[in-house]
């Protein structure tokens, strides 16, 4: 139970009906849900005396517990409530009121013992709540304690064992109204305890006596009335102020001394109890008060490691499983790879069973355990050999499906096809061989498979020699065919080289004639083109005379126009010089 959380109120836990005990499902479905550590306080005490109010207290509540208002026992069996430790982390505090002891309605107390044995067999503090003073009386009120040793039996002898399976003890003094003193000296509620259990003369000490043996830690707290008589009808209503002071102080003192000293329920060996192992307990006693025995702390605790070995071994087995079937993917390549994930998983799921086991005694359940995860690992050796086969022979068909449906389809049936088909098949294990993940069947199921093909490639190659031979013969017959017709492409070669010759020479008597005719043209062109040449030179040089003769015709007129003017000048002067 989380410490966050915690239930509403009480339940019953262990119901008192018509003289039969009857362990509720309701209160073991609460148990199984506290995984912490328990503080397990129980109250016992006669009925009517104010044992449910103390553990409402300590439930830090007013209200749970069924007070009662009346003279009958109120609270019938055993009720429980489990509520966060308020002073402890992670501890859950489980209180237990019980049953009221001598109720007169009931005749007979033979549930009384039991209801006392249960309370103190389950607690790690145990409440023993009177009224008035701790006197005979309330000394003969708990003569359950003396049959302790016949109703709780251990195996061993040793009166140190036997001491160790007892609680804490609180006695808690209800309606205390004397002062406490000793020939007149103030003592302790402690004091006052120890000191009514010393043993004096004349008088029956054997409670005593079994109180101090088997309680070694004990205390006592004093309880003055918490108010008014016509009050105590509603006193669950109450506020403290309400209440007497001194009432009011001893409750909390009362409560903080159960927080603080009340240690986590243990098993001989140290076993921590837990809420479903406390709940185990539980049946294991009540089952033994059932069916007439008497509660022995030895079955009982070996019960609760039968019950928790065997839950552990379930637990690490499952687990086992579970991490397996996460870190293996089917089917490993090799024996060694899926050996090496079962090592790590064993050791996983040995620390799981350690964790969750108790009292595992010579080791018998872990050796149980591994004995069961060796024979899981041979199914898992197994689920590898069946994975490895499933997908070889998958990919086998996958890859081999092309070459078989070439077999039926007569593609091989050719001179030489064994050796193709012996080609392609290699090819085909060569692509088997790189496909990953084929597991520990690999190389077995291609070797079977091959084997199972022996017949067809047998068959294959008696073929392909058939062929072979006749394909030999019709050659031989082809070669002296080839022969013949070479010979007469021979001949007809020769012919044609002769044609061939004579039309080259042919040609050639061609091309010269050709180029005779051609050099017989060039020379006409260049005779006549030198004609031109020298008829255009004449014409050219006749142009230059006729020009030449024209610049001096021209420069000889130029030279007249030019003499005349300097005539008509001259005369130009000399009709000047007249005039003046």
């Amino acid at each position: 139970m989380a410490s966050s959380l915690s239930m509403p109120a009480p339940v019953c836990l262990i119901e008192n009906s018509k003289g039969q005990f009857v362990v509720k499902q309701e209160a073991l479905d609460i148990l199984d849900t506290v995984t912490q550590p328990v503080v397990v306080v129980a109250i016992v005490g006669l009925y009517r005396t104010g044992k449910s109010y103390l553990m409402n207290r300590l439930a830090g509540q007013k209200t749970g517990f069924s007070l009662g208002s009346t003279v009958q026992s109120h609270t019938k069996g055993i009720w429980m409530w489990c509520v966060p430790h308020p002073k402890k982390p992670n501890h859950t505090l489980i209180l237990l009121d019980t049953e009221g002891l001598g109720d007169v309605e009931k005749g007979d107390n033979t549930n009384d013992t039991w209801i006392f044995v249960l309370a103190l067999l389950l607690s790690s503090t145990f409440v023993y709540n009177s009224m008035g003073t701790i006197n005979q009386q309330a000394m003969d009120e708990l003569y359950y304690v003396t049959e302790l040793t016949d109703k709780i039996k251990e195996k061993s002898s040793s009166s140190t064992e036997q001491i160790s399976l007892f609680p804490d003890f609180v006695w808690t003094v209800r309606d205390f109204i004397l002062d406490l003193e000793i020939n007149g000296e103030p003592i302790t509620s402690d004091q006052y305890l120890e000191n009514a259990l010393k043993l004096k003369k004349g008088t029956s000490e054997e409670v005593k006596i079994c109180i101090k043996k088997f309680f070694l830690k004990r205390k006592c707290f004093i309880f003055v009335p918490p108010a008014h008589t016509k009050m105590l009808k509603k006193l669950e209503k109450l506020h403290d102020d309400e209440l007497d002071g001194d009432f009011v102080e001893s409750t909390k003192n009362f409560c903080e001394y159960i927080f603080k000293n009340s240690e986590a329920k243990t098993l001989p060996g140290g076993g921590m109890v837990h809420g479903p192992r406390l709940g185990n307990l539980i049946l294991t006693y009540v089952q033994a008060i059932t069916s007439g025995g008497v509660p022995c702390m030895e079955n009982a605790v070996l019960a609760l490691s039968q019950t928790e070995n065997s839950a552990a071994v379930q637990r690490a087995y499952t687990y086992y499983e579970e991490i397996m079937r996460q870190s293996v993917n089917f089917p490993t390549e090799t024996h060694e790879e899926l050996l090496n994930v079962h090592n790590v998983c064993k050791m996983e799921a040995i620390k799981v069973f350690m964790k969750n086991s108790f009292k595992d005694v010579d080791q018998k359940f872990q050796k149980t355990l591994e004995i069961r995860l060796e024979d899981k690992l041979h199914d898992f050796c197994e689920q590898n050999e069946r994975e490895s086969l499933d997908r070889c022979t998958a990919l086998l068909l996958d890859i081999f499906s092309p070459l078989e449906e070439a077999v039926k389809q007569k593609v091989f049936s050719f001179p030489g096809g064994y050796d193709t088909f012996l080609d392609n098949m290699q090819n085909l294990v060569e692509e088997y061989n790189r496909q990953p993940r084929k597991g520990i069947q690999a190389k077995k199921t291609l070797e079977e498979y091959l084997k199972s093909k022996e017949t067809v490639t047998e068959a294959i190659k008696q073929a392909d020699q058939a062929l072979t031979a006749k394909k030999r013969e019709k050659e031989e017959q082809e070669k002296k065919v080839q022969a013949a017709a070479a010979a007469a492409r021979e001949q007809q070669m020769r012919l044609k080289r002769q044609e061939e010759m004579m039309r080259e020479q042919e040609k050639r008597q061609q091309e010269q004639i050709r180029q005779l005719a051609e050099e017989m043209e060039a020379q006409r062109r260049k005779y006549l083109e030198e004609q031109e040449r020298e008829q255009a030179r004449r014409l050219q040089e006749q142009e230059k005379l006729l020009q030449e003769q024209q610049r001096r015709e021209i420069a000889e007129r130029q030279r007249e126009i030019q003499a005349l003017r300097e005539q008509i000048h001259n005369n130009n002067s000399q009709s000047d010089c007249i005039i003046l």
